[in-house]
């Protein structure tokens, strides 16, 4: 690195000078800070919140690390760092151990706590929702929220919690939000300037390391983009569109490679670009192009010096046969010290597990996988083993992972090289293209920051493939973010509890989802909310020791009106303006009888009382503005409000006052897809004759969701004795409020599904896991997954049931919580 220039040394202290936290925490860092991640660190430390969009792999985090240390500075102060998975937050949490010791850094993520009252908590976007809610007094203190991936705010089914966090977080806590880069992130940006304050929008499109995109023929990496086309220009390398015009194995190769010669293709596809150690390319095999079998593929790979990759194949089950057919073909990517080291790392983490249970996971055959070299990494798999999958490829002892794209959400496994062997994937019901949102997320992997000077993105070829539609999706960078909030039963009764019914709207309002919609609404909601405060401070200054001054005011103002409108309207006829006369001297005598007419301080309560009316009058007009527009959340908040109402969960009073009933204050703490079911399941008692096992199994069904390409889980075996008479209760309750929720135009939820009921009943009751697993017909990472969702519903139970059930839930939580379903490496 050659030495600072003066005017780059002046500009460092003058930056220093204007910014010293921002400098002092840069100077701390191991690689020099990108403009856009000082523009992030210099905002918060001006005092204000900032959006921070950039590409995957970019660095966005730190702007988040510098809200932590910034927190850190000042006795008492706090910051939680919110992530979307747990997994990510797992991985947060060790990292923030490491830079401030495990007795600052706490972890919440539903299923595990630890050390909850530290000044920084790392935490899923859920928990701090619900702490919102419930006034939890961990909030106090609170200076900095991070909300990393706030992007899920688009997820249909969670999207929903990033927004009500944006809402109700207190005004003076400041908000870090990073996101990929999105092409709203302006229109994003400009709501959290209306409903948080000052807010800055930082937008990076540079990747730290440039990334080269090839296709892979046959045994040839060609470029997607033509270099010669100059910089700026993305066009197609025309030997792939060559290539795609050949039609069938009779090509005469001879004229083909003369037509190559005489445009200049010949030696453009024999160039590859010659940074790093990598090796020219040889002319493509263009008679020839079909699919490089998997070994030869990471051969390939390993000759030019392109490992570690990700392979991202969109499928579970071709994940597992990936590894398997690596593994037949005796392909090793470790040397002898790094087998040593995998095995130490592997054994030292799964220590805990039982003996028994390692067979039924298939651990020695994956435990061999990973002295190899390779590894699977999917939903499917135990989280115990996805971690050390993770932890292996960070420390570059796994050299290959083939991915599911969840891989490509944030978690921290950057490559040198990814490879799709596909554009497409299977979501359910059809194979779809990938979009470019995805694509961009999926290459994002490829090329770790101060290791590689680029990263290397490798699509397979692929027959019928359209080398401009690949790099059409290629070039598109961005996509957009789009609201999914709509309020729940358990977000209206708190709204309700905490607002009352008209401010819950209003703040409804103020959703990214109405802000969308109709972005004036959203202004015209935080105008109104402003004036309110104005309003209470005007009435606190009139306040008046000889009684209420706001009352007197009033009478002053109307007969102040009066006296102009009598003025002005002269050519009344006379028994309109007698009628009058009598109303101004009635308003005289009340206003000269009420008690504050005697106050020696009462012109100076006039004056405020002057500015009280005058402003109420400007917030009576916004609000009839906001009224008259189509507010669609505030709509759907209202059917919600009615549905409650219907079934008594709320009481609207004599005089339009909304105020919850004992059933509407249980329903506040019930979080969850199928929360008005739960509450009505609670309040019928349709589960009180349950034991432990037999709950932890209907719980099971309120949460399990098959997946959409299962089949015949309709027709597994059930629970005996009280699980079924309770199960059809329920059911039948599910179909009762379907009805009564189409009855108010919403959508219902989703039948209750048992496929996993009698899995779930035989591990509560201590069942052998290759019995559990044989009976789920899952694997043992996607049981776990489930079994944790039944164990977050069962802990709420414990919260808000009546003492019989509560004691059963939490029975039932600890039976479901052992083995592979409580170990955890964090």
């Amino acid at each position: 690195m050659t030495d600072p220039s003066p005017a780059e040394r002046y500009a460092r202290m003058s930056a220093g000078r204007r910014h010293p936290l921002t400098t002092a925490f840069a100077d701390r860092q191991r690689f020099e800070l990108d403009p856009f991640q000082i523009a992030g660190c210099e905002a918060l430390e001006e005092g204000r919140g900032v959006l921070v969009a950039a590409p995957t792999g970019a660095g966005k985090t730190i702007v988040g690390e510098f809200a932590v240390d910034l927190a850190m500075l000042q006795p008492g102060d706090k910051a939680f760092y919110t992530t979307p998975m747990k997994a990510l937050s797992n991985q947060k949490f060790r990292e923030l151990v490491e830079v401030y010791g495990a007795d600052e850094v706490g972890l919440l993520t539903g299923d595990v706590s630890i050390n909850g009252n530290a000044r920084v908590v790392v935490m899923t976007t859920e928990v701090l929702r619900n702490m919102l809610y419930a006034d939890s007094d961990a909030l106090r203190g609170l200076r900095f929220v991070v909300m990393d991936e706030v992007h899920y705010l688009a997820d249909r089914f969670r999207g929903a919690v990033w927004e009500e966090v944006i809402i109700h977080l207190p005004q003076a806590v400041k908000l870090v939000c990073l996101s990929a880069t999105v092409s709203n992130a302006e229109e994003f940006g400009d709501w959290l300037d209306t409903v948080r304050g000052d807010t800055d929008v930082i937008v990076s499109e540079t990747r730290p390391v440039p990334l080269e995109q090839h296709v892979l023929v046959r045994g040839d990496l060609l470029p997607l983009f033509d270099d010669r086309a100059g910089v700026g220009v993305a066009r197609v390398n025309q030997e792939l569109m060559r290539i795609r015009s050949v039609k069938g194995p009779n090509f005469d190769n001879n004229r083909r490679a003369q037509q190559l010669r005489s445009s200049g293709g010949y030696e453009a596809s024999r160039r590859r670009p010659t940074r790093g150690n990598r090796r020219p390319v040889r002319a493509a095999n263009v008679r020839r192009v079909e699919r490089m079998d998997r070994p030869d593929v990471v051969r390939l790979l390993e000759r030019d010096r392109l490992l570690p990759a990700i392979f991202f194949i969109f499928s579970r089950v071709g994940c597992e046969a990936a590894v398997q057919q690596v593994r037949r073909s005796g392909l090793r990517l470790t040397s002898r010290e790094e087998r040593d080291e995998i095995r130490a790392i592997v054994d030292e983490r799964t220590r805990t597990l039982h003996d028994e249970d390692l067979g039924v996971l298939g651990f020695w055959e994956w435990k061999d996988d990973l002295e190899r070299g390779i590894a699977a990494h999917h939903a499917g798999l135990l989280p115990a083993f996805k971690e050390v999958v993770e932890e292996l490829f960070q420390r570059k002892l796994v050299k290959v992972v083939f991915a599911t794209e969840t891989l490509a959400l944030g978690i921290n496994m950057p490559a040198r090289t990814v490879v799709l062997e596909k554009l497409e994937k299977f979501n359910g019901e059809a194979r779809v293209a990938i979009t470019s949102g995805e694509y961009t997320q999926i290459t994002g992997r490829a090329g770790r920051r101060g290791i590689d000077v680029e990263g290397h993105a490798v699509i397979q070829w692929t027959e019928g493939m359209d080398p401009q539609a690949v790099a059409a999706l290629a070039s598109r960078r961005t996509y957009p973010l789009n609201s999914s909030f709509r309020p729940t039963y358990n977000m209206a009764v708190n709204l309700i509890d905490q607002f009352g019914r008209q401010r819950a709207r209003e703040i409804l309002e103020s959703s990214f989802a109405q802000f969308q919609a109709d972005r004036a609404v959203v202004g015209l909601a935080r105008q109104v909310r402003e004036q309110e405060e104005s309003l209470a401070g005007y009435a606190k200054a009139m306040t008046c020791d000889r009684g209420d001054f706001v009352e007197y005011s009033g009478i002053r103002r109307q007969l102040s009106d009066l006296e102009k409108q009598n003025r002005k309207d002269a050519g009344a006829s006379h028994t309109t303006r007698q009628k009058r006369l009598r109303e101004i001297e009635s308003l005289r005598r009340r206003m000269q009888r009420h008690s504050c007419h005697s106050c020696p301080d009462r012109e100076n309560h006039a004056r405020w009382a002057e500015r009280y009316w005058k402003l109420l009058r400007q917030t009576d007009r916004l609000r009839t503005q906001i009224a008259t527009r189509t507010g669609s959340v505030a709509r759907h908040f209202d059917r919600v409000v009615d549905v409650l109402s219907t079934l008594h969960y709320v009481i609207v009073d004599a005089d339009g006052t909304t105020r919850l009933s004992d059933a509407g204050r249980t329903m506040r703490r019930i979080y969850g897809e199928r929360d008005l079911l739960v509450a009505e399941a609670l309040r019928t008692g349709i589960w009180k004759d349950l034991d432990a096992a037999s709950l932890a199994s209907l719980v099971c069904c309120l949460v399990y969701e098959p997946r959409r390409d299962e089949a015949g889980a309709g027709d597994r075996a059930l629970p005996r004795g009280s699980f079924r008479a309770a199960l059809s209760a329920t059911q039948l309750l599910w179909a009762q409020l379907d009805d009564v929720e189409q009855d108010h135009q919403l959508p219902g939820t989703i039948e209750v599904a048992t496929g996993l009921a009698q899995a779930m009943h035989t591990w509560a009751r201590g069942g052998a896991l290759d019995r559990v697993l044989l009976e789920a017909d899952m694997a043992a990472g996607d049981f776990v997954r489930w079994a944790k969702q039944t164990i977050d519903l069962l802990d709420q139970l414990s919260l808000v049931a009546d003492g019989a059930l509560a004691r059963r839930a939490r029975q039932a939580l600890e039976l479901v919580r052992r083995g592979i379903v409580a170990y955890s490496v964090v």
